[in-house]
C-alpha cells in the first residue's frame, strides 16, 4: 500500500508562486499516470495536471501555462509548480496515483490547502 502525502500549501497573494509536492511511501515507477487535484467546497474534485511515467504532461484550461508538473521517480515525489496564481485557484489540492493509463485512481493524498487572498 503506497501513502501520498502532500506539502507546500498555504496562504498566497494573487500573482504569487507555490511549489506542492507529494511524497510516495514507495515507488511510483510502477504508476503510469500521476496527477495533481484540486476541489472547492459544493464541487467536484477536478484534474489539473498529469504526468505519465514517461513524462508526457496534460493540464486543464484554467492552469494551462502558468502550473507545471514534475515527477522524480528516483525521489519518489511530484511536484506541481503554481505560478501566478489567481483567487479562483483557491482549493484543497490532492495528489493521485494511477497504475494504468486509464481507468480508476489507485491511490490518493490527504490533500493541502491553497489559498489566494490579498
Amino acid at each position: 500500500q503506497v501513502q501520498l502525502v502532500e506539502s507546500g500549501g498555504g496562504l498566497v497573494q494573487p500573482g504569487g508562486s507555490l511549489r506542492l509536492s507529494c511524497a510516495a511511501s514507495g515507488s511510483i515507477s510502477s504508476f503510469y499516470t500521476m496527477g495533481w487535484y484540486r476541489q472547492v467546497p459544493e464541487k467536484q474534485r477536478e484534474l489539473i495536471a498529469s504526468i505519465t511515467k514517461r513524462g508526457s504532461t496534460n493540464y486543464a484550461d484554467s492552469v494551462k501555462g502558468r502550473f507545471t508538473i514534475s515527477r522524480d521517480n528516483a525521489k519518489n515525489t511530484v511536484n506541481l509548480q503554481m505560478n501566478s496564481l489567481k483567487f479562483e485557484d483557491t482549493a484543497v489540492y490532492y495528489c493521485a496515483a494511477r497504475l494504468d493509463v486509464f481507468g480508476t485512481w489507485n491511490y490518493w493524498g490527504q490533500g493541502t490547502q491553497v489559498t489566494v487572498s490579498s
